[in-house]
């Protein structure tokens, strides 16, 4: 061990923002002069050496401050060496005599093994009390156990105020961790799937195809150093998609040995247990674990004692849960897999089949077969595809069918088979799975099932034109003999279209419908079971005309006519569709139901719909149908006022668009938020949620999501009283020319900027835009819209007409819900009261309004109401201290109050820790704290005044 005087550039470390912030606390703590202790484990190539790396980085020599005796810390830094090659006195002395200075010889006093533990503590702190001094130690496990107990010995004894700090990396589960579990601890997790992603991109420029890259992180399951030996065995053939993946992957091998290492130790019959455990989760969904009772009888007929598994159980290698025994670390299964021979492996699959007897577990045992053989078997290839039909679940489908693919012969049933998959996987929620599975597809031409996926997953994760190009490629080679999949890929090209805001393109999707294909039925839908599977039988015959769908006639009808101006007609087959949702459980046709009811203006019967679609995509699946449904769920909340609502449901959607890879849908629900946060005041929060909206929105092509952005930073300028800036953001929304707004959105806006212009003397532009919406209103169902359009010509009346048109706008919010479309109304007639110094008159609507935005949480709102109801001469009560807060504000400090960390924090409220931290900032500013315990003492007695006024 020797000083570290050597400066070195920062490591590029993902997804340890949390890790990286508690090693720059142990610093930070160091350099004030208090010592603390930290041992770093965590299973092998997870980074353990890096973050200590990154600690010695942080840590370089600095000039001392002028006046400041103690300057920067001393670093020693220890690797040890492994047990069999330990140096004299065990290596401990090594630890204790190379620093500060060269090692002393022998004669000179090199201490001997029975006062070692002394002497180190001595050593610290000697050193310590120079200045500030760092101990490194990597793989402190690795240590002798006299030495290890030393080490322990003397960090215990160590005190704060001795200005020492230690870092140690220790191997999760290795014999030697034990001796420091007394100490504190930071366990290394895999990395999440961003930072895994970021890595990758690192490592590979960017030039990874999608469902490479998909199948490297699944392969390498957070683990950061297995994700970089895997992509370096790639040829940039293999990288781009050009070339076949190598199956297994290549790769990692020295990674996963020191992962099956760790039962070295154990019973042979128990690492025979072990093996069983691991090629039964074969045919079991992914994480469930193996079933322990066929490990029992699979034990019993191999002749071994199914309570040797107790063992591993105790090492840690496994752990046994409701008749589950599941590996707590997934790649000690895969190491376990790959490095048992060959043949052995073989064996033990063809045992397990053996033990999987009856009807009910027929799957199972076929795929256990599937696992057992020694090449391509056409006869288990078709018993395996038969087998994986309904009702069975998506992902248990596609693992059987994938399987049958590669035991195919036939390079165009093979490709089917492959294309099936992954149809199977992205239903069961698994994109990228569904994508590695398509890089398998290598028949040419390519089956239309695989465009058919292809193109369902870039309309929830990519540019919708492409995603729309996709699916019309696809309903022409599926159309001669797969008209179902045919027409879902119509409806795709459709919703690519309205994504986008093309109109022509979703009509002639329609029309195509319409005039080539049969509408479908249930089972033919995009995102449901699809009709008879040609992937089932090597040469099926041509798929039925599936009967005919009046519900999805209608809705295409409808939405046709409503497009090309023929609104009564448009609205008499909307309303169709919205009786055949009520009497419907498919989520399907009940999201069809909710758009022709968002159409109509009928907001309530959209919110009906997308209830009952949620739960019945819940209840019924298929999982890839969450995001969307949670998604069209808040925006009809958001339509129908209820923010509060449409936030909760948001932030779910959003959870669910990201676990499953649906960017655009996580566009979408951003918007959404956005939107949320305008009424609520929350500026910062509105700014954010848009700007993550725009990200994609912008490459994506998502017109829609778009608008919707633009049009919630605006409404949050208007609340603020910035209305030439909302004016400037909102005219090429809504005013004709080449950036007009998303037709299905441009209308909504239009109040605002009526508002918006007219305040910023733009009134004019105001007055252009008007006879559309009055159009509009006279059509739509929407309950705001009369009160809205009067509030619009109220603002642009002359002096005497402008009441009447606000007492008419009252009037028409008197008969629909919706406090804060009423309460702005209030404001406006309030205000213009009291501009024409009728402040006795103004007082009223002016506090009817601010009690609205009071009940809705529109906080800026309501500050803008009271600021004029002062103005108008009437006093308003002073608030608590949390009334000081932005509703995001106070959503984070009532987290905090409740003892959340800020990584904690941001994970319930779907926002990363640095926006966490910022607005924690913010709220100690706010309120004058100076910690979380004064924070949460201030907000237990703003409760308490609250409920005892």
């Amino acid at each position: 061990m020797t000083p570290s005087t050597t400066v070195r550039s920062p490591l590029r470390l993902y997804g340890r923002s949390g890790e990286l912030a508690i090693l720059e606390t142990l610093l930070a703590r160091l350099r004030a002069g208090r010592g603390s202790t930290l041992v770093l484990t965590g299973a092998p190539g997870l980074g353990r050496t890096a973050l200590l790396r990154h600690a010695l980085d942080l840590s370089g020599p600095e000039a001392p401050a002028p006046g400041n005796a103690r300057g920067a810390p001393v670093l020693l830094h220890a690797t040890a060496a492994p047990a069999e090659r330990q140096l004299p006195y065990s290596g401990l002395h090594t630890l204790l005599c190379s620093a500060p200075g060269p090692l002393p010889p022998p004669t000179a006093g090199f201490p001997r093994p029975d006062t070692a533990p002394t002497a180190l503590l001595d050593l610290l702190t000697t050193l310590g009390a120079l200045r500030p001094l760092l101990v490194c130690v990597d793989d402190a496990h690795a240590w002798d156990a006299g030495s290890r107990a030393a080490l322990v010995f003397a960090i215990r004894r160590l005190t704060p105020a001795r200005r020492v700090a230690v870092l140690l990396t220790a191997a999760e589960q290795h014999a030697g961790e034990r001796d420091f579990t007394a100490l504190p601890s930071l366990r290394l997790g895999p990395l999440d799937r961003s930072a895994s992603r970021s890595l990758l991109d690192r490592l590979t420029g960017g030039r990874a195809d999608p469902g490479v890259r998909e199948e490297l992180l699944r392969e390498a399951a957070g683990n950061p150093r297995l994700l970089t030996a895997l992509a370096d065995r790639l040829t940039e053939d293999q990288l781009a998609g050009r070339g076949g993946l190598p199956q297994p992957l290549s790769g990692g091998e020295s990674l996963l040995d020191a992962y099956a290492a760790h039962i070295d130790g154990l019973p042979d019959d128990t690492r025979l247990l072990l093996l069983f455990a691991a090629a039964a989760e074969e045919h079991e969904p992914e994480g469930s674990g193996a079933d322990a009772a066929v490990l029992l009888r699979a034990g019993q007929l191999a002749g071994v004692d199914p309570g040797l598994l107790s063992p591993a159980e105790t090492l840690g290698a496994v752990r046994i849960d409701g008749g589950r025994v599941h590996f707590t670390e997934p790649l000690l299964r895969r190491a376990l897999l790959r490095r048992a021979p060959l043949a052995r492996r073989r064996a033990v699959h063809r045992l397990l089949a053996t033990v999987l007897d009856g009807p009910h577990r027929t799957l199972p045992r076929l795929v256990q077969r599937a696992c057992a053989a020694t090449g391509h078997d056409p006869a288990l290839a078709e018993a395996l595809a038969r087998a994986a039909g309904p009702p069975r679940p998506h992902a248990d489908r596609a693992a059987a069918l994938s399987r049958a693919a590669a035991l195919s012969t036939d390079e165009a049933l093979r490709g089917e088979r492959f294309a099936a998959a992954a149809e199977h996987a992205w239903l069961a929620g698994d994109p990228g799975r569904a994508r590695a599975l398509l890089t398998r597809v290598r028949s040419v031409p390519a089956p239309g099932r695989a465009h058919y996926v292809r193109g369902l997953i870039a309309l929830r994760d990519g540019p919708a034109a492409d995603a729309g190009e996709a699916l019309l490629t696809a309903a022409e080679l599926l159309a001669p003999h797969d008209r179902g999949r045919a027409v879902g890929a119509l409806l795709g090209a459709a919703e690519a279209a309205w994504l986008t805001g093309d109109v022509p393109g979703y009509l002639h999707a329609m029309n195509r419908i319409g005039g080539r294909e049969r509408a479908p039925g249930r089972s033919h839908d995009p995102v449901l079971d699809p009709a008879p599977d040609p992937a089932l039988d090597p040469a099926p015959d041509p798929a039925p005309d599936p009967a005919p769908d009046p519900a999805l006639d209608a809705f295409r009808a409808g939405m046709c006519a409503v497009l090309d101006g023929r609104t009564d007609d448009g609205r008499a087959l909307l309303r169709a569709c919205l009786d055949t949702g009520d009497r419907t459980g498919d989520p399907a046709v009940l999201l069809r139901s909710g758009i022709a009811a968002l159409v109509l203006g009928e907001v309530d019967s959209a919110c009906r719909a997308g209830a009952r679609a949620l739960a019945a995509v819940r209840a019924h699946g298929p999982e890839a149908l969450l995001p969307q449904a949670l998604e069209h769920l808040a925006y009809g909340e958001l339509r129908a006022g209820r923010h509060a609502r449409a936030r909760v449901h948001a932030y779910e959607g959003l959870r669910a668009a990201d676990r499953l890879g649906q960017r655009n849908a996580a566009a979408a629900l951003h918007a959404v938020l956005a939107m949320a946060a305008s009424v609520e005041g929350d500026g910062a929060a509105c700014t954010e949620h848009a700007a993550s909206a725009a990200a994609d929105a912008g490459p994506h092509g998502l017109g829609q999501a778009a608008t919707l952005a633009t049009w919630a930073v605006a409404r949050a300028d208007l609340a603020a009283g910035r209305h030439t800036r909302a004016a400037a953001r909102l005219a090429p929304l809504v005013l004709n020319g080449p950036r007009r707004g998303h037709f299905a959105a441009l209308m909504l806006a239009v109040p605002c900027f009526v508002e918006a212009a007219v305040l910023a003397g733009r009134g004019e532009e105001a007055r252009a835009v008007v006879p559309e919406f009055t159009a509009w209103t006279a059509w739509t169902a929407d309950p705001q819209a009369p009160a809205q359009l009067a509030r619009c010509q109220a603002l642009l009346a002359p002096a005497g007409e402008a009441a009447d048109r606000y007492e008419e706008a009252l009037a028409h919010h008197a008969r629909s819900s919706g406090d804060f479309e009423r309460a702005r109304t209030e404001l406006l007639y309030g205000q213009w009261l009291r501009r024409q110094r009728r402040t006795r008159e103004a007082r009223d609507p002016l506090r009817d309004a601010l009690v609205a935005f009071e009940r809705c949480g529109a906080r800026v709102w309501a500050e803008r109401a009271a600021g004029e109801l002062r103005a108008a001469g009437e006093s308003v009560a002073g608030s608590g201290p949390v009334d000081l807060l932005t509703a995001q504000q106070r959503r984070v400090a009532r987290c905090v109050a409740e003892g959340a960390t800020n990584r904690e924090v941001a994970v319930r409220l779907s926002v990363s820790p640095r926006t966490v931290d910022h607005h924690l900032r913010n709220v100690f500013a706010a309120l004058g704290v100076r910690s979380r315990t004064e924070l949460a003492r201030l907000l237990d007695r703003d409760e308490e005044n609250a409920a005892n006024p």
